[in-house]
């Protein structure tokens, strides 16, 4: 049929996962169409039953993005993987994911969608896409930690892309990155001899944290949709 598409794209449409995650998914047997395991040359059309672990799964005909300010302590994983995860702790009127992460021990920004092609986009490091962070270190901050911070630090068998890094405090500074390597920030500093001891995210691309209170979800607003979805076509 001229509307079947392949089943990632189904499934990272219908917000389960990425793309990605969907390859994973299937190859692992975990998805099945009409009562048969998938595989990944799998299509699907409207009138096709399709299951991701056992759960049946359906297109959404409204696309929502949700900005959540993630408390310390909440874990960025699926409802059944981790008593910590964020899902266990708030109830979202549709069936969304979160876009990028944030630890256990970080807080601030989230954003949660059940469009999964919006998802990929913001979350593709070549995008360049920017992330800001608040963050407060365990010992006074000098000229030289942030000149390095901002030119790159060697970590995880790479260097970090530069970036903007500026002193907001004796022990505080906020950065922006395009990248998001695995605990990024807390590894440059760990590589500079500095501790990380708060960490919050204030804004991804136009989305700002505002005055969220930890545990707070709200709706983006149209103009704040519009733009995000502008930014990401133009880098796409």
């Amino acid at each position: 049929m001229s509307n079947e598409i392949r089943l990632n794209k189904y499934l990272s449409e219908a917000g389960i996962c990425s793309r990605r995650e969907a390859d994973r998914l299937i190859e692992a047997g975990k998805v099945t169409v009409d009562g048969t395991i998938a595989d990944l040359g799998t299509r699907v059309g409207d009138s096709s039953v399709v299951t991701c672990n056992g759960k049946p799964v359906h297109l959404h005909t409204k696309k929502v993005i949700y900005a959540y300010n993630k408390p310390i302590g909440q874990v960025c994983t699926s409802k059944d993987a981790d008593p910590d995860s964020i899902f266990r702790y708030v109830e979202f009127p549709e069936r969304v994911n979160y876009v990028g992460r944030l630890d256990k021990d970080s807080t601030g920004l989230l954003l949660l969608t059940n469009d999964g092609d919006l998802a990929n986009e913001i979350q593709r490091s070549r995008n360049n896409h920017e992330k800001e962070y608040h963050v407060r270190v365990n010992t006074d901050i000098t000229e030289d930690f942030i000149k390095k911070m901002s030119e790159g630090v060697e970590i995880l068998d790479t260097v970090t892309k530069p970036c903007k890094v500026k002193k907001t405090g004796t022990r505080n500074f906020s950065i922006i990155l395009t990248q998001g390597l695995n605990r990024q920030i807390r590894r440059m500093c760990d590589a500079l001899h500095v501790r990380v001891v708060h960490l919050k995210r204030v804004r991804i691309m136009n989305i700002r944290l505002g005055s969220l209170r930890p545990g707070e979800f709200r709706t983006l607003t149209r103009d704040e949709e519009q733009e995000l979805r502008r930014l990401v076509q133009k880098r796409s």
